[in-house]
């Protein structure tokens, strides 16, 4: 990509800039989201797959310094932003999570998150763009993503997805025996609306009961009656200041 393909933007409120596609995926809320959900602390280690510019792993390593990251991106041309954004913080790994090198493969992590393509192709329309295609429509099958991250996981680290709720079952299904204290985080858009996504987190070795926690409002208000962003102090937070976000 040349730098008239690319724009500069902003994440958590200027904590972080990100070079990415002027056309094409580009990150937004949920790939915020899913990183304020990781329980990192300082000293851990980090695998995104599917990390496409590095959004969701290097806002983690923004608000939690001292990691380990690792970000696995298929696509070249995100792969090589991905490396230009992190630098020395993030080892970008240019490969198809079903074929990773062996040398990942011998690799644990305390934390892994995805963020999956969302849509089955089956039953919906592909995007002409090639590289928005390949982040959003849904090519390696779900229980794969599922299956790769949990054999990434070291003793007791923690798995972290984020995914249409319609297809939570199928997540809870892939789950390796293993794989355990699973929580749930629907997302909602606004307060009385039904979830559409939701963020799951399981721990290896895990042995909690299942949770199912209240839905996150992420606006405020019935409608969006202005041009202005509406969102939820909780979530606010999380984008302008890079806060945490609680389960």
């Amino acid at each position: 990509m040349t730098e008239a393909d690319v724009t500069h933007d902003a994440f958590l409120g200027g904590l972080l800039y990100l070079l990415q596609p002027r056309s094409g995926y580009r990150a937004g809320l949920d790939a915020v989201l899913l990183s304020a959900c990781v329980k990192a602390k300082k000293g851990q280690s980090v695998l995104e797959l599917g990390c496409g510019a590095g959004a969701a792993i290097l806002c983690l390593g923004t608000r939690v310094p001292g990691l380990t990251l690792v970000g696995v991106e298929r696509n070249a041309g995100y792969a090589a932003l991905a490396r230009r954004n992190g630098g020395e913080l993030l080892e970008v790994v240019q490969a198809d999570l079903t074929e990773l090198p062996i040398e990942l493969r011998q690799r644990q992590f305390d934390h892994v998150l995805a963020n999956p393509p969302f849509y089955d192709r089956s039953a919906s329309v592909a995007s002409d763009d090639v590289a928005r295609e390949a982040a959003r429509g849904a090519e390696t099958a779900l229980k794969d993503w599922v299956k790769v991250a949990a054999k990434r996981l070291a003793p007791k680290g923690q798995m972290h997805l984020i995914h249409l709720a319609q297809y939570l079952p199928d997540i809870l299904a892939a789950l390796p025996s293993g794989i355990g204290s699973v929580e749930v985080l629907p997302l909602a858009a606004r307060a009385g609306r039904d979830p559409d996504r939701v963020i799951l987190r399981a721990r290896k070795n895990g042995r909690a009961a299942f949770k199912l926690h209240a839905p996150l409002v992420l606006h405020q208000g019935e409608r969006h009656e202005t041009d202005r962003p509406d969102y939820t102090p909780a979530v606010n937070e999380v984008l302008k200041s890079g806060a945490a976000l609680r389960f």
